[in-house]
């Protein structure tokens, strides 16, 4: 996730379990507000995005900070000041979006221009598909063939009555079961004598979460102390949040096609990335290390389950909501080895590029299995040409 990339700054276990909790229930405060009043589409807001990685890192590098002696002060002070750079930072998406002025650009976001900002979209972020998922590929590897098998060899098994189980439900399906395992391969001690690395990503109890984390907690707005402001970390911040606006469209692009609506005229985009800027203005007020965006692994979800309904989004809304107050659920689901995230999203995004891609109906249909091609060998030829890409900030 972004904010564990970004978040190396000293700090102490029960913090990080404040921030997950604070993480969710933005989440699903912002995906409701995007579902009722914003685009109207079927996507969930949060969980951060790339481009907000680096003027993070800058804040977490200042040297004004980094002079702190005490890291879990330098950590609380690294809080404050990202939390008033999100703030300032979200006035540039609120102004665009309901000035209307985001719609005008919008007019000339063709079929033809917007192909490859969608594909970007999904391909931008193949270093958290198979780069992570090499990191234990004792759980990434049976979770990427059991979601491929489920959802393509075994889609149309239906054992109970007309309702395909396994093409709507594989993610519910296949995480619960290789979670389970990688307990198990935790506990039989499988990583005891492996490498920090290899440990941290395939380990249950890598981080103690759900020993520090609280039973009951309610988010509240400046949970950290007030937020501080910087001209040079509020520009930082502005640029991060101009990219997450051109990959939030490509994915309100793209949740369209995938859940067969209208294409969303420029009033609605606009309106949308309003909306995304009040959420980008929470994000900041809870202190949630980072500013959000419309999550592509959804997107990617909807053409994997069919499933595009708007309601289910928003009951998925309630349930981030409810684990976020209850603090030792949410630490439970936190504990999810990240490779198992990462099978996910060699599906997912590879889904993303390949809806937008294929623009005709009948070619669609010839091509349904096409995304299980891409999604493995152009994230793996992407990963070979750039086996220099720096992968740490």
């Amino acid at each position: 996730m972004p904010w564990e990339e970004v978040m190396y700054a000293e700090f102490l276990l029960g913090d990080k379990a404040r921030v997950i909790q604070a993480l969710l229930f933005v989440a699903g405060i912002n995906t409701l507000l995007q579902t009722l009043f914003g685009t109207r589409l079927p996507t969930v807001v949060g969980g951060g995005s790339s481009a907000y990685i680096y003027p993070i890192a800058y804040i977490i590098t200042d040297s004004s900070l980094q002079q702190i002696s005490d890291s879990h002060e330098r950590f609380i002070q690294t809080m404050r000041a990202i939390q008033g750079a999100l703030i300032v930072a979200s006035s540039i998406q609120i102004i665009l979006g309901y000035s209307q002025v985001w719609g005008l650009f919008s007019r000339f976001f063709s079929p033809l221009g917007m192909a490859p900002v969608v594909g970007l979209v999904g391909l931008g972020l193949f270093q958290r598909g198979f780069p992570v998922l090499g990191d234990c590929v004792e759980i990434g590897i049976p979770m990427l063939l059991l979601v491929i098998g489920l959802s393509q060899y075994l889609k149309h098994v239906r054992p109970f009555r007309d309702i395909p189980i396994f093409e709507r439900f594989p993610v519910l399906i296949c995480v619960p079961f290789v979670w389970i395992y990688a307990v198990i391969l935790t506990a039989g001690g499988a990583y005891r004598h492996k490498s920090d690395i290899t440990q941290h990503s395939c380990r249950t109890d890598r981080a103690n979460l759900i020993s520090t984390a609280p039973w009951f907690m309610f988010p509240y707005p400046f949970q950290w102390g007030p937020p501080t402001f910087s001209a040079g970390h509020s520009f930082a911040m502005m640029s991060a949040v101009i990219v997450s606006m051109v990959e939030s469209t490509g994915a309100y692009m793209a949740a369209s096609r995938l859940a067969i609506a209208t294409p969303p005229p420029a009033y609605v985009l606009s309106r949308g990335i309003g909306w995304q800027g009040i959420g980008v203005l929470l994000d900041g007020l809870y202190g949630t290390v980072i500013g959000s965006t419309v999550s592509v692994e959804n997107v990617g979800l909807l053409g994997l389950t069919r499933v595009g309904s708007r309601r289910v989004v928003q009951i998925s809304a309630g349930f981030m909501i409810f684990f976020s107050i209850l603090g030792k659920f949410g630490a439970v689901f936190a504990s999810i080895p990240f490779p198992i995230f990462a099978a996910l999203y060699c599906i997912l995004f590879g889904l993303v590029v390949h809806k937008h891609e294929l623009h005709e109906k009948s070619y669609y249909h010839r091509a349904h299995t096409f995304p299980w091609n891409i999604c493995s060998s152009i994230f793996q030829s992407i990963l070979d040409s750039f086996t220099t890409w720096p992968c740490s900030y």
